[in-house]
């Protein structure tokens, strides 16, 4: 019982205690900032596209108006922006890579280099 206590006071107090910024944490940041613009641009703009498909569907349907022709062209639109999408994310992945590419690589060096030496 007593163990079982002193285990719960030790994680309640690491909670609230400073926590060190490792190498490992900076590491996890710079790659959450290669990827997360990439997702964040892949998802919405694959939404729209989507939905102008989507849209374009139910005119070339005639469940929104009458206008098939239209909804044709409008339904190729949404296509093409769904096509598109994963070139533009890999696009700016790449970008990503290359601007904060060197960062990394050194950094894992680092990591690397000392678990090797602790090893």
């Amino acid at each position: 019982m007593q163990n079982n206590q002193t285990h719960l006071a030790e994680e309640i107090r690491a909670e609230y205690s400073e926590k060190k910024r490792t190498k490992l944490d900076e590491l996890f940041e710079l790659d959450r900032k290669v990827k997360r613009p990439a997702e964040i641009f892949a998802f919405v703009f694959g939404t729209i596209g989507a939905l102008v498909m989507g849209f374009g569907m139910c005119l070339a349907m005639k469940v929104i108006g009458d206008m098939m022709a239209l909804g044709i062209v409008i339904g190729v639109v949404g296509i093409a922006m769904v096509s598109v999408n994963y070139f533009i994310y890999k696009m700016i992945i790449n970008r990503g890579k290359k601007e904060y590419g060197d960062k990394i690589l050194a950094l894992t060096d680092e990591i690397l280099s000392e678990s090797k030496e602790n090893a």
